[in-house]
């Protein structure tokens, strides 16, 4: 089912049954007036992640969309690399549970539990 992932999905370096892992790396254009990187670029790379490895769980005709995810951040970046490890950890006939790490140059900077629909769509 991973080949149904759109084709300009260029962030991704990973995906394997349950699993996906992206990259970002941190320039100017994502900082805060501060000089930190924004919450909500982590955040991103989060909701991003886990929708890439529930792609691999998903049958035919069935779609995903985030309920809501929970994160909590452990320390500012300002440079570097990125990457956002997510794993399924449960796959139920309607609801999912992600998880996330996400690491600035190995560090672990934010981790991130989420929950996401799954929905078939409906025809006209």
């Amino acid at each position: 089912m991973i080949d149904k992932l759109p084709t300009e999905s260029k962030g991704f370096t990973t995906f394997e049954q349950g699993y996906s892992q992206c990259i970002l790396e941190v320039n100017e254009k994502l900082l805060n007036p501060h000089k930190v990187l924004h919450g909500g670029v982590i955040y991103s790379m989060a909701d991003t992640g886990m929708g890439g490895a529930l792609y691999s769980y998903l049958g035919e005709g069935e779609l995903c969309a985030t309920i809501e995810i929970d994160i909590v951040y452990f320390t500012a970046v300002t440079s570097g690399m990125l990457t956002c490890d997510t794993k399924v950890v449960h796959r139920g006939k309607k609801i999912a549970t992600m998880e996330s790490e996400i690491k600035n140059d190995g560090y672990l900077v934010a981790k991130a539990l989420g929950t996401f629909s799954i929905f078939k769509v409906r025809g006209d």
